[in-house]
């Protein structure tokens, strides 16, 4: 254990925590190399149990006898850096809760698309979702509410932002994921035996409820961005086009919340039949 005392951020190796950007800590030129940052115990946690790399830790110091015990313990000797709760406000611009913790760790290997969807029989394709705290709600609803998959387009958030990751509560290490090229996902979708369906505004719709969707064998689930929902070259693949059925006048459901809905309601149930 490597506990250090930080005053400011000439510290070397704490940069990690501060001056880099989410998009420069994925560093897309050498994935291998790419960083992110998880925080809290739990989703360090959960990022340990899935067996990421640690290379550095950002804690309350009162955490180092207490609830960040455990997590040092099973970074054997990754750093520790630490300070007054005052420093660390000061110096990170976080209100810090009681359990605050960062972990800066190794991004995992990318998968391919297709490594990702083989054997599933749920699959979530989000198409340019770039709020991140939508990201990881979505992650979250997957990996509670039965989908075994997702798949994110090139325009989509990144699924490690710190953010994300934080609001998934660790979701993103349990529910395989990748990046898809562009226009590529539906066609692979469709030749690996899945049905499409997208959840649209549209005239003629299915509704969620319809008792053919969680009979089929494999569906993949699109969900697009919250201002102009799914692109109308994206609607025009699907095989199903589907709205939730609303209440009161609503028309829409946050990103998030339909794709909890969509995926409750749509998991398979043909062994049920």
């Amino acid at each position: 254990m490597q506990i250090r005392e930080i005053t400011d951020w000439t510290e070397p190796g704490v940069h990690v925590f501060y001056q880099l950007t989410d998009a420069q800590l994925r560093s897309k030129q050498e994935p291998e190399k790419g960083v992110f940052i998880a925080e809290g115990p739990k989703v360090v946690h959960s990022a340990l149990d899935a067996g990421l790399e640690p290379l550095a830790l950002l804690m309350r110091r009162k955490l180092i006898d207490g609830l960040g015990a455990q997590i040092i313990s099973r970074c054997g000797d990754t750093p520790v850096y630490t300070a007054d709760d005052g420093v660390l406000a000061a110096l990170t611009g976080f209100r810090l809760q009681r359990s605050w913790v960062l972990c800066a760790m190794r991004r995992p290997a990318e998968r391919t698309p297709e490594q990702v969807i083989q054997g599933a029989r749920r699959v979530a394709l989000l198409e340019g979702i770039t709020e991140p705290s939508n990201v990881g709600a979505i992650f979250r609803s997957a990996a509670a509410l039965g989908a075994d998959a997702v798949l994110l387009s090139p325009t989509c958030c990144d699924a490690l932002h710190r953010r994300a990751v934080r609001v998934c509560m660790g979701s993103v290490f349990q529910v395989p994921w990748a990046r898809t090229g562009p226009d590529c996902a539906l066609p692979l979708l469709k030749s690996a035996g899945f049905r499409v369906a997208g959840l649209a505004l549209r005239e003629h719709c299915l509704s969620l409820d319809d008792p053919a969707l969680p009979l089929e064998p494999r569906l993949a689930i699109c969900l697009g961005t919250e201002d102009t929902g799914l692109k109308e070259s994206t609607i025009s693949q699907c095989d199903y086009i589907v709205k939730i059925p609303m209440a009161a006048g609503i028309d829409s459901l946050n990103v998030a919340a339909a794709a909890a809905v969509a995926f409750w309601q749509l998991r398979f149930r043909g062994n049920q039949e």
